[in-house]
């Protein structure tokens, strides 16, 4: 990437990466003194308002009734698979230690390969299913009870 160039799609994911490691610490503490669904609905309207506040500012705003049935219908799928995430994160989160949560969390990633190449016909290299098994390593050693 050139100086003065916007990141591109590994740029934007290492930004993803270091909120969602302050996302499980926050939460960490967040769910110490209520109940874990609780905390997601909380966290989950926070998300609302600040993404609307950032869609009107940005001028980013359409009509939604101009967005596709198939659309619609997938950004559901992806909105329920992200709560039901949520919930069971901020469940594991009261019950465990953050340290060992977040790195079974990201189990996901061997998960959205596999189903990447199921459903969108991705093909993974062998240097991908290395790395994946590497990732498996990773989630088991660091998610063990010590």
């Amino acid at each position: 990437m050139n100086p003065g160039q916007a990141p591109g799609w590994f740029g934007w994911a290492l930004a993803s990466a270091a909120f969602a490691a302050l996302t499980a610490i926050f939460a960490k503490v967040g769910v110490q003194r209520i109940d874990s669904d609780m905390a997601t609905w909380i966290r989950t309207a926070v998300v609302m308002a600040a993404l609307s506040v950032f869609i009107a500012a940005t001028g980013k705003w359409s009509d939604p009734a101009t967005i596709p049935a198939r659309t619609w219908t997938f950004l559901v799928l992806s909105g329920l698979a992200a709560g039901a995430s949520w919930l069971c994160y901020f469940r594991a989160l009261q019950l465990g230690d953050a340290s060992q949560v977040a790195p079974v969390d990201k189990a996901s990633l061997m998960l959205v390969l596999v189903f990447a190449w199921l459903f969108l016909g991705e093909r993974p290299t062998l240097r991908d299913g290395l790395g994946m098994l590497l990732v498996a390593g990773g989630v088991l050693v660091l998610g063990l009870k010590r």
